[in-house]
């Protein structure tokens, strides 16, 4: 398989706030969108930081379109579309006036697809950037990342404080995006309904750490979450068990072979699994 991203026991540590990125890997084919989920202060924005090199790893690799980033290679920046969860652009500025700065920036600069969406998207091209909601402004953000023509779109947060109705709108922009199968999608989020919606894999982070990274509809499908009484637990092999969370009159247990699970354990109670519930379970559960 071909990726378009993939990193290989990356690491970074801060001496000053004693948060680290420990052993980051993970691989994002062509023509996919992967899912990044984890809570604030996980460590989402620092791998994001590493990806585009304004953060400097200690260690491990990362490549984008088979290359290692650095400060040399400008053009893999002009195939990479990014947008951040803030300010993205300096708000004294029109949409019209900052076509202007990014036709200098971009070599596939293209015009009628920045007009094109920013029509779409009901932007006023004449209006300047500080009068923006968060959802225009946004929406602004994206139609810059994608009128360049990237291959790859690195989007932090983009959907979050978004309402229902406009997130249902970008995400469909997403999924028009990786019809291209040469096109790829690095989505970070803690919104886990858009994911189930338009990924097709995700990978989860916690304290500076993976805790699993998978397809999609294996985690929706195939993993599942048993039912247990305490006495009911103490027999589970303890090779099933990915991750369990005590409860007050049960134990849930995070399993990743729900057909094998309901063979082996007949008086088990168990059920299929939301990427909330495995999220919930992988960050506050335990391990044996």
């Amino acid at each position: 398989m071909d990726y378009i991203l993939k990193l290989d026991g990356v690491s970074k540590k801060f001496s000053e706030s004693n948060f680290a990125l420990n052993d980051i890997s993970f691989a994002l084919p062509y023509g996919s969108i992967m899912g990044y989920i984890g809570e604030n202060g996980a460590g989402k924005t620092t791998t994001i930081g590493c990806i585009l090199n304004t953060i400097i790893q200690d260690c491990g690799t990362i490549t984008i379109f088979g290359k290692e980033m650095n400060d040399s290679e400008i053009m893999l920046r002009q195939d990479i579309g990014v947008v951040y969860d803030g300010d993205n652009f300096p708000t004294y500025l029109t949409a019209e006036k900052l076509a202007n700065v990014m036709r200098g920036l971009y070599k596939n600069w293209d015009d009628s697809l920045y007009q094109k969406y920013l029509a779409n998207f009901k932007l006023n091209p004449k209006q300047k950037v500080k009068t923006y909601s968060k959802g225009m402004s946004m929406k602004l953000a994206i139609t810059v990342a994608l009128a360049h023509h990237p291959q790859l779109l690195i989007l932090d947060e983009a959907t979050s404080g978004l309402d229902p109705v406009m997130r249902e709108e970008i995400l469909e922009v997403f999924l028009d995006f990786v019809q291209d199968e040469r096109h790829s999608i690095l989505l970070s989020s803690h919104i886990t309904s858009d994911l189930e919606k338009v990924a097709d894999y995700i990978t989860f982070i916690h304290d500076g750490s993976i805790l699993l990274s998978a397809k999609k509809d294996d985690l929706l499908y195939n993993y599942a979450i048993m039912r247990c009484k305490s006495e009911q637990f103490t027999r589970l092999d303890k090779n099933d068990i990915l991750a369990y969370r005590k409860r007050d009159y049960q134990i849930d247990v995070l399993v990743a072979d729900k057909s094998k699970a309901e063979r082996k354990y007949k008086d088990i109670v168990i059920d299929t699994v939301s990427i909330d519930e495995i999220t919930l379970l992988l960050i506050k559960g335990e391990r044996l």
